[in-house]
């Protein structure tokens, strides 16, 4: 069976019990071994989770999560052989790798690294303030707040960033914190747990 369509067997498998917990499925990937479900609360959603005001997933539902997945992925057993199931959330600093996910994220702080440096710039950052289903378009912290236009092609990677306190004023990059999203993970057909996972950092080559 092809990545794809492990990962389309996972997601019909995943989305029934997403939805019974009025969660929202944010991304599934399989990568080196690792099947990587995140999950989130629904775009919107004003609360006191794990994101604080921003009403991210709390560790019961997290948990309560995994273990119906988990028993879902033991009874049908989507990939072959040995895996390592991951649950997690997003967190703060949340990873954008879909347009879906640029879409939901609009009027955040983000940071991109592109895959090669364009008009002089390897890295932006600045408010995301419109994407479509090909391309976002960031207005960038500086004096001039010059707006971006790129295309997702060329991004490499793009996480949103956690902004502590008001506004910053033009021309002054905003206060960040390294943010941390909640996250369980078990080894297929074993109990899970609930570790902290640390975000992907972007400064990583």
């Amino acid at each position: 069976m092809s990545e794809d369509a492990v990962l389309a067997k996972v997601k019909s498998l995943v989305m029934p019990i997403v939805n019974d917990l009025k969660l929202d499925l944010y991304d599934i990937e399989f990568r080196g071994g690792t099947l990587r479900i995140t999950i989130d609360t629904p775009p919107g959603t004003v609360g006191t989770g794990e994101d604080g005001d921003h009403g991210g997933i709390n560790l019961d539902s997290l948990a309560l999560a995994t273990r119906l997945i988990s028993r879902e992925m033991d009874h049908h057993d989507p990939v072959a052989g040995h895996y390592t199931l991951e649950i997690t959330s997003p967190g703060l600093e949340r990873t954008l790798r879909l347009p879906v996910h640029f879409h939901r994220e609009i009027g955040k702080t983000v940071a991109i690294r592109l895959r090669d440096t364009v008009n002089g710039l390897r890295r932006i950052q600045g408010v995301l303030i419109s994407a479509s289903d090909t391309e976002a378009t960031i207005r960038l912290d500086d004096a001039a707040l010059t707006e971006r236009t790129v295309a997702y092609a060329q991004i490499d990677r793009a996480r949103t960033v956690f902004v502590w306190g008001p506004a910053p004023k033009p021309g002054k990059a905003p206060a960040t914190r390294a943010a941390k999203p909640a996250s369980a993970s078990t080894k297929k057909r074993a109990v899970g747990s609930l570790p902290q996972s640390p975000p992907q950092d972007m400064e990583a080559s």
